[in-house]
């Protein structure tokens, strides 16, 4: 497991402001199954889902953004489990950029790719592996979501979610898998130590005018829709 400890340039764990914030939320003296769970805990709610500049910003960067999303929090979330021991990898995807829509609005959605580059990361405990994705939107987000769209009682997919069950999605940790936006997946492109391994292969596809249109403009009318709807109720 000495592999799946490691510091890489995406996961720098050593920077001053990471350790610093493990020592300050006392992780180190917990055991493995709270360690996991705090942690955890922090990058679903204390980091806000939003969208950052890139997918390949370390996680020193998301933890100073304070926000993030799928592969971004999961970046940070690999970070703070190392830091304290913990085994963990990455797991690639693609998904459906209709589980986008309400986040993306106008003429970001409609320019947006088709299948938009998506992960989870994966946490070794007990002896098992466990998949982790229901980190991505912090519960005030998706309260506010439920809320909104009260009168879905089932399966939905917008707004950053892809679940089958949208009033009891499984987004808490007590030892179990946790998923928000798995009905969304398209392509499967496996596990990979690092997320610097994983984007070394596979990222998202977008010509260099429409990458540049995202960081510029299209990010922060997300992040503007986003806070909108965070704070709605």
């Amino acid at each position: 497991m000495e592999h799946l400890l490691r510091a890489t340039t995406m996961l720098d764990y050593s920077d001053p402001a990471i350790q610093t914030l493990v020592e300050q939320r006392g992780w180190r003296k917990l055991d493995a199954f709270h360690q996991i769970r705090e942690i955890y805990n922090f990058v679903r709610d204390e980091i806000r889902f939003g969208y950052n500049v890139d997918d390949s910003i370390p996680a020193s960067h998301v933890l100073r953004d304070g926000y993030g999303q799928c592969n971004t929090k999961g970046t940070l979330f690999m970070a703070l489990l190392r830091s304290v021991g913990i085994p963990c990898r990455v797991h690639g995807f693609t998904i459906d950029k209709k589980l986008q829509r309400g986040a993306m609005t106008g003429f970001v959605y409609a320019n947006a790719p088709q299948h938009i580059f998506h992960s989870w990361v994966e946490v070794y405990y007990d002896g098992q592996w466990y998949e982790l994705e229901g980190f991505i939107l912090d519960k005030a987000y998706l309260t506010s979501l439920q809320q909104i769209h009260a009168d879905c009682t089932g399966a939905f997919c917008g707004y950053g979610v892809a679940v089958s069950d949208f009033r009891h999605p499984v987004i808490d940790w007590n030892g179990n898998s946790t998923y928000i936006q798995s009905e969304g997946i398209t392509q499967d492109f496996g596990v990979y130590d690092s997320p610097d391994e994983l984007l070394k292969e596979h990222h998202q596809e977008m010509s260099a005018f429409k990458g540049f249109l995202y960081r510029h403009l299209g990010r922060h009318l997300m992040n503007w829709n986003v806070r909108k709807i965070r704070n709605r109720h």
